[in-house]
């Protein structure tokens, strides 16, 4: 693989630098640089823009309505937005269903589903998760049975990312309770306006309201808003997976919190020197350095890999794992480096009475407890190990 840039592609870079310089609202900006709550409103106008120019599914075919790039320009894309401070795109539709209908879904579904979640129509959550089926999501509870043309589904999902707000949920339910735990489970499409259907708010350690517990009684669906085969559900849940896992990584959003470690290591004294010259400190950036340029490489083997096969393998855990951990550790050395002005406090919410900008750097006492959540969400660092152990090490 060659590691250098085609004029092409550094033209493309340009182009996507450029799009985003002219076209992304500065609330929005300063929202994500602030570190302020990205509500419903500012993701669905993001998304408005994104779908006008026809880069909001960056990894469908153009047949489907994406784009159609390769892993280079996705690659490009995600560190570019990154450093423009453009949000993440919420991934349950677009990330998640969107590759599952296409390669699992009928015409019907496709031509129905696909378009309304590019135009933000359908706002969707994903219902695996369960009290007592997190890392174990094989043993989940929740039961779809069929009764005529009507799926009746009861149970419980919960850790519902954005569940308040959406339309659509998709559902891993189980539909042969007589056959091995992976083999009778089924995917299913909930509209959440049903009868039956109660979200409840979870409230997290910084206090934002980011999940939901979401409850089934008795809801009726048709039964044709099940997802392939019946009781094929598991290998729909592992497909997606994948995607997922691909997509926590973050490596643009790394490579900016690096930038931001250094630039606050320059601003922040400590026993009369800037923190960047303090040896161990530089050492944890370093480190922290050489692990994220490692993983840019994996990243976009992963991509080529994925382009050639048509989907991402089992390796994805490897970017899930030291993504996250990467992640993590960037936003534990700022904690660190601003010591008491990392906690919010009145009148600091926009870092804007700081000395030690850039800004946002009031607010990251809370977002380094809300990261906390990510090497244990999408399948947790020490389930993605034993897969690792499992699939490539045949352990």
């Amino acid at each position: 693989m060659d590691l250098n840039f085609t004029p092409e592609e550094e033209a493309f870079r340009q182009e996507v630098r450029d799009f985003f310089a002219e076209n992304l609202p500065e609330d929005i900006r300063d929202a994500v640089k602030n570190g302020g709550e990205l509500g419903k409103e500012i993701i669905e106008r993001y998304h408005a823009i994104l779908n006008k120019k026809g880069w909001l599914a960056t990894t469908w075919p153009a047949e489907f309505g994406g784009p159609g790039w390769g892993p280079v320009e996705r690659h490009i894309f995600d560190e570019e937005a990154a450093f423009a401070y453009a949000p993440r795109i919420v991934p349950f539709g677009l990330g998640m269903l969107g590759p599952v209908l296409q390669k699992f879904g009928s015409k019907e579904q496709q031509d129905h589903y696909l378009p309304r979640i590019l135009d933000g129509t359908d706002w969707w959550c994903q219902g695996y998760s369960e009290p007592g089926a997190g890392s174990d999501l094989a043993s989940l509870k929740t039961r779809a049975v069929r009764d005529g043309d009507e799926w009746v589904i009861n149970g419980q999902k919960t850790w519902t990312t954005l569940g308040q707000h959406a339309d659509w949920i998709f559902c891993l339910c189980r539909t042969d309770a007589d056959v091995k735990q992976q083999e009778g489970i089924s995917f299913i499409l909930v509209d959440m306006s049903t009868p039956g259907v109660e979200v409840r708010p979870i409230k997290l350690i910084e206090g934002g309201h980011e999940v939901n517990e979401v409850f089934f009684t008795d809801v009726r669906v048709p039964y044709g808003n099940l997802v392939g085969e019946e009781n094929k559900g598991w290998t729909i849940a592992k497909y997606l997976l994948t995607h997922e896992r691909t997509g926590i990584a973050g490596v643009g959003f790394s490579m900016l919190e690096l930038e931001e470690t250094r630039e606050l290591a320059k601003k922040v004294m400590r026993n009369g020197k800037p923190l960047s010259e303090d040896p161990l400190f530089a050492a944890r950036v370093a480190q922290a350095e050489i692990d994220l340029e490692a993983m840019k490489l994996t990243n976009l083997r992963m991509l080529f890999t994925a382009q050639k096969n048509g989907a991402p393998g089992p390796e994805t855990s490897i970017l899930k794992i030291k993504g996250t951990v990467i992640n993590q550790e960037f936003k534990d050395l700022r904690r660190r480096a601003l010591g008491p002005n990392a906690a919010p406090f009145p009148g600091s919410l926009d870092g804007s009475n700081l000395d030690v900008a850039p800004a946002g750097n009031a607010n990251n006492a809370a977002r380094y407890f809300n990261n906390r959540k990510t090497s244990i969400f999408g399948g947790s660092n020490e389930i993605q190990r034993n897969i690792l152990t499992k699939t490539m090490l045949g352990l």
